[in-house]
């Protein structure tokens, strides 16, 4: 290989491994985000599932990783040293492997996966309260922004503890549907409703929640897609690069 190619594609690993620090960064920063947030759907999840704190964890640790190993490998680009190029293709050949066996696991236990959701989902509305509890104000949250009731329907408030066993016609105030008519407008705990009909909305949140992922599911799929050709692009780029390296020079290696 010339020199104008081995100087090309250090400096192409270089900002591949620039680009890569920058993406654990941004894993990291959702993993964190996923675990500290308290209004999201996934907030809900946490409180009952310990496999999800888990995948948050996960997530903070592959991005650290992979901020490690971008700045690893922008030192064995730019110094051209075989161990740290040798090292980082097998740590990117690890990573695509866990992740395609990730996706291929959420694929086929997609159905688990949801029955779960709505066991936890459902034990929630069931034991809710109104209180200022981090899943209760996540799902409330959620329920405002989608604009739905439940999970499969305003039904499923029916099984409520408070709404069954009191004598007024109670209803969750954050299903509330503005455009019908009713007494109460906040938007947490209970309100009460003038009629056995609740001023809700009839739309449950997993009929929200599947229209937002088939809405997105282009720019979803082009970000995976996006990830698995940026690691394999710098794994070609590294052991290209590796195989050109004919003998180490470690003088050139900065002292501290």
């Amino acid at each position: 290989m010339g020199k104008g190619c081995i100087a090309a594609t250090k400096y192409f690993l270089f900002l591949f491994n620039l680009l890569f620090f920058i993406l654990g960064a941004v894993i990291m920063g959702f993993g964190l985000w996923v675990r500290l947030d308290s209004q999201s759907f996934l907030t809900v999840l946490q409180e009952s599932s310990t496999s999800l704190k888990v995948g948050a964890y996960i997530l903070i640790g592959i991005g650290s990783l992979s901020m490690l190993m971008g700045f690893l490998g922008c030192i064995g680009a730019i110094y051209e040293i075989r161990c740290l190029l040798g090292l980082y293709f097998t740590c990117l050949l690890l990573i695509l492997i866990a992740q395609v066996t990730a996706a291929v696991l959420i694929y086929f236990q997609r159905d688990l996966l949801k029955g779960e959701t709505y066991n936890i989902v459902n034990k929630i509305l069931v034991n809710y309260t109104g209180s200022n509890n981090t899943s209760e104000d996540a799902w409330d949250y959620i329920q405002r922004t989608m604009k739905c009731c439940g999970w499969s329907g305003q039904s499923d408030w029916k099984e409520n503890v408070m709404i069954k066993n009191n004598s007024k016609i109670l209803y969750p105030c954050s299903c509330r549907n503005e455009s019908i008519s009713g007494s109460d407008k906040q938007e947490k705990g209970f309100c009460e409703g003038l009629s056995p009909q609740w001023p809700v909305f009839t739309k449950g949140c997993i009929s929200s929640l599947e229209d937002w992922i088939l809405r997105n599911c282009g720019v979803i799929l082009g970000v995976c897609v996006g990830i698995a050709v940026i690691e394999l692009l710098g794994m070609i780029l590294s052991m290209c690069l590796c195989k050109s390296v004919q003998q180490e020079d470690y003088t050139k290696v900065p002292k501290y």
